[in-house]
């Protein structure tokens, strides 16, 4: 039997994944393997050493302690893609949003209840404050191919964009998605320079975080409106407020609210509604339930943000032994040699920045010893064998 922690509400068809015959899921739960979370903070969290992973239904991982999970051994999943239709559609809106002054437009519209029968007269008066561009034949800059990415830059070909897409860590699965008519530019100061939107969808890292800021928005064209739906800490919001006032920046779209800028007339800010659809949050919870559910019944690997992905064939009638170790020199021909005197049918290893992981299935049964012997060697962070 599996323990799984819930520290949030998950939905009941990510839950129904576990099957209770072998899951005992719930929100107090002692000495779990594992973990789902959404939104919930964990980085006061103590973990029990029972713990050996966590699944984060959704894409950002900001919520976890992932450096502290690496040093405890503990594989932390996320679901790239579960939520990226509902993100999608979003940012679609918020780039109508933008172009076309609805928002402004819908509240000096309620501002005519009262007025009886003049209101289509006032109406008429009164649209022309709110003329806006269409999208047809503009520029937008798509920051960020993932899987958000593409599919805006796919979308907006649709409304007859010229889309400039950027990431300079494209994939190749990720690439094949992409519409051909998407310009591949080659520098975020191509998509400042030439684009009329500019949206981002890349991670918050500490190589990203301010990105849109004083010296990158004096890059853009005169008048661009910028869109975040990825992170708030994105862009700089002294910075962005700034370039507002000047005009620079024609308007900011932010799912990201916060107390500088709200009420600034050149805003709008949404209440993080970027995966807030139900087709988001049961896609989500089954991408995380089936990786948690994967992982602890075979060991295997898939969409791990601290641990590359790892897919061996399962079968129970071997042994199989997974290591968790540091990404040094030397640290497989002790691992193997720890299975003298049993065959080693097959042996996987990879790696994902500082650290990596080994399966290793053997033919008979554990030497009594074999796994303290792969324990003490140096640089192995946890060793489990899969039942």
């Amino acid at each position: 039997m599996y323990r799984i922690q819930l520290f949030n509400k998950i939905s009941p068809s990510g839950l129904a994944m576990l099957d209770k015959k072998h899951y005992d899921c719930g929100e107090e739960m002692e000495n779990p393997d594992g973990i789902i979370v959404r939104s919930a903070g964990m980085h006061d969290t103590v973990l029990p050493a029972s713990v050996r992973g966590i699944a984060r239904a959704g894409a950002g991982v900001n919520n976890i302690p992932v450096d502290r999970c690496s040093e405890n051994g503990v594989v932390v999943f996320n679901t790239p893609g579960g939520n990226a239709n509902a993100v999608k559609e979003l940012t679609i809106a918020g780039l109508l949003l933008s172009a076309r002054k609805l928002f402004p437009s819908m509240e000096w519209a309620q501002t005519l209840k009262g007025e009886g029968d003049a209101v289509p007269g006032l109406v008429e008066k009164g649209k022309g404050k709110f003329v806006g561009p269409e999208l047809q034949g503009k520029k937008l800059g798509v920051i960020g191919l993932g899987a958000i990415g593409v599919m805006v830059c796919n979308t907006a070909r649709h409304f007859g964009m010229e889309v400039y897409g950027y990431d300079p860590y494209l994939s190749v699965d990720t690439a094949l998605k992409l519409s051909r008519s998407v310009k591949n530019a080659s520098s975020l100061q191509e998509v400042y320079e030439s684009c009329d939107f500019i949206t981002l969808h890349v991670p918050l890292t500490k190589d990203t975080k301010g990105m849109i800021n004083s010296q990158s928005i004096a890059n853009m064209k005169h008048g661009v409106r910028v869109l975040n739906f990825s992170r708030g800490e994105l862009v700089v919001n002294e910075d962005i407020i700034a370039a507002l006032d000047e005009k620079q920046v024609y308007c900011y779209i932010t799912d990201f609210p916060n107390d500088e800028l709200l009420g600034h007339k050149g805003v709008i800010a949404l209440p993080h509604l970027g995966a807030s659809t139900p087709e988001s949050e049961v896609n989500c919870a089954n991408m995380a339930a089936l990786q948690l559910k994967d992982f602890l019944e075979t060991g295997n690997i898939k969409n791990a943000v601290n641990l590359p992905d790892i897919q061996v064939p399962y079968d129970p009638s071997r042994t199989r032994l997974t290591i968790f170790h540091r990404n040094v020199p030397n640290m497989i021909s002790p691992i193997a040699a720890t299975a003298a005197g049993s065959n080693i049918h097959h042996l996987t290893n990879n790696s994902k920045g500082a650290y990596a992981y080994t399966v290793m299935d053997l033919d008979s049964g554990v030497i009594p010893d074999i796994m303290e012997k792969l324990r003490a060697i140096d640089g192995v962070i946890r060793v489990t064998q899969v039942q």
